[in-house]
């Protein structure tokens, strides 16, 4: 009893000197450490293949068929720059890639360790929960960045190799140099890291509130799929622009004359502070979890009260933020900005058109184009959405007195892009083909895109 009495106070102060030279692991080494398990995954080490590798090949492939996407935003200019298709995979990445990418990363790195259990192991390795969130959190983040420079490198070099560094047809029509297409190009690039990074905060939230669950996995493009489908409804502008997704949308304002900022501006910032929120929600409840539990099955009650709840609370603050600051709480189309946008985008694609033909050179200022629109031939209001947009647009050359007319039927989406289908005359928009010096070369004319800029209010008459 004496040896065991006097051996305790030796056994005690032993391991409180070993607890007490015992530091938390940094999170620069936590990093380093999550990152190679994280690369070290078969699926992951395929994303990043695919990202790399992928998009070049499509868009190399596409540029070569004689059927262009029409149908996607600068899908009918694959054949004429290399510019194009980056465009192209970014309009497919916001709907899709960056989605299930960020699903596929971040949805899942802390359920792992609710699968395997191997939390216990983690803390006595880290011994910090709060340094364990920072690495995983960093980790997730430079594989999504990653992967993201992969796309738009990928798509970029396929792109210019397939077609070449040739100007760009603007989203109104204008021109750019390659030099500006270029800028123009990286930078939209850029600004969807916003709402990937949202996506990636509420796939962090989710993979730590939903613990072993897959519906963890599966949020962020739940999320992604549902404001898609937000975004085909006739929603108020300050609704549409509070959605964190909208900057998968809103950088086509990159492409017009003047550029259109102000929605993409709204968009970046919005995304931008659901990414802060939804981050600091999965940090306040990552740190307060039990990881004694081997059962532990995700935060149940909890996930409502640091998750759903927050978050709806953060939209309804983003919508009356929103609805505040711009002037436009309608649906933000209505005759006058669509008269705007026809007018100016057939100006500058007729000017294409007569540079293509050797036509006699024309300025806009001589053209005073002009454009009248009605929808539902005048059966309905000439506001909102819709495929029963009908607009003449009318035009003067130098030295002809009788003014030109060109009829163009407007298929007008809920976010203000449109697709104009020529019905005559044929000189000008009745053929898909127009014979140049080069050979046959596509109809600028013949069906254009455009977009209605939704914030912009129309002039008072």
């Amino acid at each position: 009893m004496t040896d065991t009495a006097l051996a305790t106070p030796v056994d005690a102060a032993a391991a409180d000197h070993v607890a007490g030279s015992a530091h938390p692991v940094s999170v620069a080494r936590g990093y380093r450490f999550e990152l190679v398990k994280l690369v070290s995954q078969w699926r992951i080490r395929l994303l990043v293949l695919v990202c790399w590798l992928a998009p070049a090949l499509f868009v190399a492939a596409v540029s070569r068929q004689s059927t262009l996407p029409s149908d996607t935003l600068f899908g009918r200019w694959m054949h004429a720059t290399g510019w194009a298709g980056p465009l192209v995979v970014l309009g497919f990445s916001g709907s899709w890639a960056l989605p299930l990418l960020t699903s596929v990363v971040t949805g899942d790195v802390f359920a792992v360790e609710d699968r395997f259990g191997t939390w216990r192991h983690l803390l006595v390795a880290v011994r910090s929960p709060r340094r364990i969130f920072a690495a995983k959190a960093l980790s997730g983040l430079t594989l999504i960045v990653l992967l993201v420079v992969g796309l738009a490198c990928s798509s970029v070099v396929g792109g210019l190799l397939a077609v070449g560094n040739r100007p760009l047809v603007g989203f109104d029509g204008h021109l750019l140099a390659p030099s500006d297409a270029a800028g123009q190009v990286l930078l939209a690039w850029a600004c969807v890291l916003a709402p990937t990074l949202a996506l990636a905060a509420i796939a962090l939230l989710g993979s730590i509130a939903l613990g072993r669950s897959p519906m963890g996995l599966l949020l962020p493009a739940f999320v992604a799929l549902a404001m898609q489908l937000a975004q085909l409804l006739p929603l108020p502008v300050a609704v549409r622009l509070a959605l964190p997704g909208y900057a998968f949308i809103s950088w086509n304002g990159l492409f017009t004359s003047p550029s259109q900022l102000d929605p993409l501006l709204i968009s970046i910032g919005v995304s931008l502070l659901w990414a802060v929120v939804a981050t600091a929600l999965a940090y306040a409840l990552f740190v307060r979890r039990d990881f004694t539990n081997a059962s532990y099955d995700g935060a149940g009650r909890r996930a409502v009260a640091f998750g759903v709840l927050p978050l709806a609370g953060l939209l309804a603050v983003t919508v009356g933020g929103v609805a505040v600051a711009t002037p436009s709480t309608g649906s933000g189309i209505d005759r006058d900005k669509v008269q705007r946008s026809a007018a100016t985008a057939f100006a500058h694609l007729y000017r294409m058109q007569t540079d293509e033909l050797n036509r006699p050179a024309v300025t806009e200022a001589q053209l005073r184009v002009s454009a009248a629109c009605d929808k539902g031939d005048g059966q309905t209001d000439d506001t909102g959405p819709g495929n029963d947009w009908r607009c003449v647009i009318s035009w003067h050359l130098p030295g002809v007195q009788v003014a030109g007319q060109a009829i163009y039927q407007l298929d007008i989406s809920a976010n203000g892009r449109y697709v104009a289908d020529g019905d005559g005359p044929k000189e000008v928009n009745g053929y898909f083909l127009v014979h140049t010096s080069h050979g046959d070369a596509p109809n600028p004319l013949w069906q254009f895109d455009g977009g209605v800029e939704l914030l912009s209010s129309s002039p008072k008459g």
